[in-house]
C-alpha cells in the first residue's frame, strides 16, 4: 500500500482494526495526513493541523471512535474522521518552558477511553452510547514520567482481573483494574530503559523495551518470567493475535518476529517459543501489526519508507 509520505520515526505508528468487518489501517506521518489517509474520499478535518504523537481506533462495546494524540491535545472523531466529537487541551500546569507537552498512549476499556500524557498521568475518558457528551472521569498518577503506551484486554470470567497496563519513560509498568474507579493492582520497576510498547494477554503483561528486549509479566503479581534478547535495537511496537496468542515484535533492527505464548499445563509458568523471523533490509521499522485476530498475516513501516508492506502466511 503506497502512502504519500514517509513515516514519523516514532514508536507504534501503525494500527489496524477491524471495524464494520473491514480491515483498515492507520498510519502517523502528521494529524493532517492521517486524516487525508484515512478519509480517501472524506476532506481531512480542518482542526486536524499539529504533529500526531500517536492513533488509535478504540472500539467501545457500542461506538468505535478514531482518537488523535498530538502536543496540542486530545482528539475524538467518529471512526471514518469526519466529524470530530471531543477535544481536550492539555493542561501544561507548571511545567517548565524546555518540557515537552505532549498525550501518548490510546487504549479502550469497556466504555472508557485511556490516554497517556507527558506528565506520567494517564486521563480516563467516560465514553456515552452515543453523542459529544464525553467527560474526563478520574486521572491516574502511577507514573512520574511520560507515558509512552498503554494496553488493555476485555475482562473475561469475573470482575478481579487486571486489564489495563500502563508504561512509561523509565521502563515502569503499571497494571490497573478498570471499573467505575480504576485500581492499582500492581508496579513492576523500570531498569533505566524506556518500555515503547506493551501488550497484555490472558493475564499476561508483554513489555518491549529499548534495549531490544521483550520481557513477559504475570500481570496480577508483576513476576517475571520470561526475559528475551529479542532484538539488537530499540523495539519500536509490539501486538498481539488474541486468538492464538501470537506475539509481534519488530525493532530498528530492520528484523520482526513472532513469538507463540501459551501456559504451562502443569506449573500454570509463561513459556514461549520463536515460530518466525522477518528481515525488511535497510528499513529502520517504526511501526507492525498483525492485520487479523488470528495473526495470519501483518503489516510494517519503516522510515523513509513510503509504503505499508503486508507479509502473509502461505
Amino acid at each position: 500500500m503506497k502512502l504519500s509520505l514517509s513515516p514519523f520515526l516514532l514508536p507504534s505508528t501503525l494500527y489496524t482494526a477491524n471495524i464494520s468487518s473491514k480491515a483498515q489501517a492507520a498510519q502517523q506521518h502528521t494529524v493532517k495526513s492521517v486524516a487525508r489517509f484515512l478519509s480517501l474520499s472524506v476532506p481531512a478535518p480542518r482542526a486536524c493541523s499539529a504533529q500526531s504523537m500517536r492513533v488509535h481506533w478504540c472500539v467501545l462495546p457500542f461506538r468505535v471512535l478514531l482518537v488523535l494524540t498530538s502536543h496540542r491535545g486530545i482528539q475524538m472523531f467518529e471512526s471514518d474522521g469526519s466529524i470530530m466529537v471531543y477535544w481536550h487541551a492539555l493542561d501544561t500546569g507548571d511545567a517548565p518552558p524546555v518540557q515537552a507537552v505532549f498525550a501518548r498512549g490510546i487504549a479502550a476499556s469497556g466504555h472508557f477511553i485511556c490516554v497517556g500524557t507527558w506528565s506520567g498521568r494517564v486521563l480516563v475518558f467516560d465514553i456515552p452510547a452515543k453523542g459529544p457528551n464525553i467527560m474526563l472521569s478520574e486521572e491516574l498518577a502511577g507514573h512520574q514520567t511520560s507515558i509512552t503506551d498503554i494496553a488493555t484486554e476485555p475482562v473475561q470470567g469475573g470482575d478481579c482481573m487486571a486489564d489495563v497496563v500502563t508504561a512509561d519513560d523509565s521502563g515502569l509498568l503499571c497494571v490497573w483494574r478498570s471499573g467505575p474507579e480504576f485500581t492499582l493492582v500492581t508496579r513492576i520497576p523500570g531498569f533505566g530503559v524506556p518500555c515503547p510498547s506493551v501488550k497484555l494477554w490472558q493475564g499476561i503483561v508483554a513489555a518491549g523495551y529499548g534495549n531490544g528486549q521483550v520481557r513477559l509479566y504475570e500481570a496480577m503479581k508483576g513476576t517475571l518470567h520470561v526475559q528475551i534478547s529479542a532484538h539488537a535495537r530499540t523495539i519500536c511496537a509490539l501486538d498481539l493475535a488474541p486468538e492464538v496468542g501470537k506475539l509481534l515484535s519488530a525493532a530498528e533492527d530492520t528484523f520482526v518476529h513472532i513469538w507463540k505464548l501459551s501456559r504451562s499445563p502443569e506449573s500454570g509458568s509463561i513459556e514461549v517459543e520463536h515460530c518466525h523471523g522477518e528481515c525488511v533490509s535497510n528499513t529502520q521499522l517504526c511501526g507492525a501489526r498483525f492485520c487479523d485476530p488470528s495473526g495470519s498475516s501483518f503489516a510494517v513501516t519503516g522510515y523513509d519508507l513510503a509504503e505499508i508492506l503486508r507479509f502473509s502466511s502461505v
